[in-house]
């Protein structure tokens, strides 16, 4: 599990973006992750951030937050009947129960239930997204420009984890060469050999920091003015992405302002389709968040329109 956190180089579309670019167009994806309550827009973000997905080429690491996701979202669509009964539409009354009172289940609070669960795995989905496309060094990259020192600081804690989780597969690794099991005896021998790794997991990682101090104090880090040693070039890929993700933003604000993208969940159901102005923003809004998606394919198939953004 530790191991999906790597950023991993694959040369697809998606991560051949200016960082800026791609940063835009996965807040866009959050943004209107949030801003958006009808259940129709919901989906379409999410169908359009699991087609992302695939042009990415991270569908083993969505199926982990998809995991989490499913049974969040299904616990979501539980919880929210037994503690909230404002729907008109009942389909169940329940005896009465110390905390909770009078259960009543009503079929509004079920489907604002779901509504919510596809919301959250939309927004799971764009941090997977953000984790399988953005390199982090760049992205850190891109900030220590106002603030070095904290992006620094933020580049050292975000690789603890992963790093952590890599050292100490590697350590439990050795030791089972050595005639370690670590599944046998009772349950203090078996903390005892538990701790050995921590252990040896804390000794490995001071030595780490002090190797990286050390790196520093080379390089002679904050003894002046921070130079970079690359820059990022722009190109027509990273102004397509970068324009799409505006324009779906700006469209979206503009389909709320005319309240399309509202959704009446209590005390009764509104309808899904309440005209033919819902189904036109929705399928604007989503043309132009697939837009990346739908270059990534004509970028992998066809080598003139690689050469050409």
């Amino acid at each position: 599990m530790l191991d999906r956190l790597f950023y991993e180089d694959k040369g697809v579309f998606l991560q051949n973006h200016h960082t800026i670019a791609i940063l835009t167009y996965l807040a866009v994806l959050f943004t209107l992750s949030l801003l958006f309550s009808h259940p129709l827009y919901l989906v379409g973000i999410l169908v359009v951030g699991f087609l992302a997905i695939i042009a990415a080429e991270a569908l083993d690491s969505w199926e982990s937050y998809l995991k989490i996701g499913l049974w969040m979202a299904i616990l979501i669509m539980i919880v929210n009947p037994l503690v909230f009964h404002a729907g008109k539409t009942v389909l169940w009354h329940g005896p009465v129960i110390p905390v909770l009172g009078n259960v009543t289940i009503c079929l509004e609070a079920i489907c604002y239930g779901a509504a919510m669960g596809v919301r959250l795995l939309a927004v799971l989905t764009v941090f997977c997204l953000f984790n399988a496309v953005v390199h982090p060094d760049k992205t850190l990259s891109l900030f220590s420009r106002f603030a070095y020192k904290s992006a620094l600081i933020a580049s050292l804690a975000t690789r603890a984890l992963p790093a952590a989780g890599r050292d100490l597969a590697n350590i439990r690794e050795v030791q089972q060469m050595r005639g370690v099991n670590y599944g046998s005896g009772g349950p203090r021998e078996r903390l005892r050999k538990h701790t050995w790794l921590l252990e040896v997991l804390l000794t490995s990682s001071l030595e780490g920091a002090l190797q990286t101090a050390e790196a520093m104090q080379a390089r002679a880090f904050g003894a002046g003015p921070r130079s970079r040693y690359r820059r990022e070039p722009a190109r027509p890929r990273d102004f397509l992405c970068f324009t799409a993700g505006l324009l779906a933003l700006v469209f979206s604000l503009s389909a709320k302002a005319k309240g399309y993208g509202d959704y009446v969940y209590y005390p009764q159901l509104g309808s899904l389709v309440a005209d033919a102005a819902t189904v036109f923003w929705l399928g604007v809004i989503l043309f132009c968040l697939s837009l990346p998606v739908i270059l990534s394919w004509g970028w992998r198939h066809c080598p003139c329109l690689k050469s050409k953004i």
